[in-house]
């Protein structure tokens, strides 16, 4: 039975052909097979980068299990590898950056956004974006120059002639530790909580400033009860951001950290990191299980802050949602 055909001549069996060869002309499907490969490249890219680690630190984690993360020995001499003063130095001076960088970022944020001439906030957002752009060996030799001796001179014996009844601020002061690391994170980190946190509450709809004004509502009170509790979940984020870049700073911390794998609770003793404890010993790493430890701690690192760079991506995507839905 011979197939019927159409006014253009050919079969209905070759219309999707003819279609799909119009679309190749016309450059569609060109173009969606090369993006679509660009974005699998990424894709790829990230796991095989998770296979790796995974793979590269089998030799630790099937010795130590999950007592890696409760040691706290490190000795790569006698065999013994645990992680808990590098998971704790990292936190510690992550905690300290956060506890100074957010108030100072979100209140830069709410000036540029809400007080300031739009002029002197598109001036002033141009200088954070540019501060945020500083290679982290600037800032580290920041901390080192002029931080550290700062702290060991001036700062850190008030604190212990003030607070030393606290187990914080006890000790000799080095200059060097957890405080000088933490305050040269914060420095880094404030541009991410200002850029985010402005973008966030200037993408707070008008509606909302204006239903507390009518309300009589001064101009404070509306920023503080209407605009920031509506972008709460956008400067969440940021503040998420701010704690992964944190996590991950490697060579500023090196500098300023002190590099001595204990636990302290005195801000003035030295620790070490884990993205330091990398980049210093990696070199160094001459047996199989010394290097397999070491990766597993960058494995530990990448989940870290893949987890909080998406969690923070997704809170600040909430926040514009809802301003998208209001306007």
């Amino acid at each position: 039975m011979l197939e019927r055909v159409n006014a253009t001549g050919l079969t209905p069996s070759f219309r999707p052909l003819r279609i799909y060869w119009e679309r190749l002309r016309r450059g569609d499907e060109i173009a969606h097979v090369l993006t679509l490969i660009f974005a699998s490249t990424v894709i790829g890219v990230t796991a095989l980068l998770v296979y790796q680690l995974w793979i590269q630190s089998a030799l630790s984690r099937q010795k130590f299990g999950w007592a890696f993360f409760a040691t706290r020995v490190w000795d790569p001499v006698g065999g013994q590898f645990g992680a808990l003063p590098f998971l704790y130095g990292t936190v510690v001076t992550s905690a300290i950056a956060l506890l100074l960088a957010v108030p100072l970022g979100l209140g830069t944020a709410i000036f540029l956004s809400e007080f300031s001439a739009k002029r002197i906030s598109d001036a002033l957002a141009f200088l954070v974006d540019l501060l945020a752009a500083v290679p982290s060996v600037i800032y580290g030799l920041l901390g080192i120059f002029v931080l550290a001796p700062l702290l060991r001179v001036w700062v850190e014996p008030v604190l212990r002639s003030q607070f030393g009844f606290l187990p914080f601020f006890r000790g000799p002061a080095y200059g060097v530790g957890f405080l000088a690391a933490g305050l040269t994170l914060a420095i880094m980190v404030v541009p991410f909580i200002v850029s985010v946190s402005r973008e966030v509450l200037i993408s707070v709809p008008r509606e909302q400033r204006e239903a507390a004004l009518a309300l009589g509502a001064t101009r404070w009170e509306t920023i503080s009860r209407a605009v920031v509790p509506f972008a709460k979940t956008g400067i969440l984020g940021s503040v998420f951001l701010a704690l992964a870049r944190a996590l991950g700073e490697t060579m500023a911390v090196t500098m300023v950290i002190g590099n001595d794998p204990k636990i302290s609770a005195s801000l003035f003793a030295p620790g070490y990191s884990i993205a330091a404890v990398i980049a210093n010993e990696f070199t160094e790493a001459t047996g199989s299980l010394y290097l397999s430890a070491l990766i597993e701690l960058g494995l530990v690192l990448f989940l870290l802050t893949f987890v909080l760079n998406g969690l923070a991506r997704l809170l600040v995507l909430a926040t514009a949602q809802r301003g998208g839905l209001l306007e």
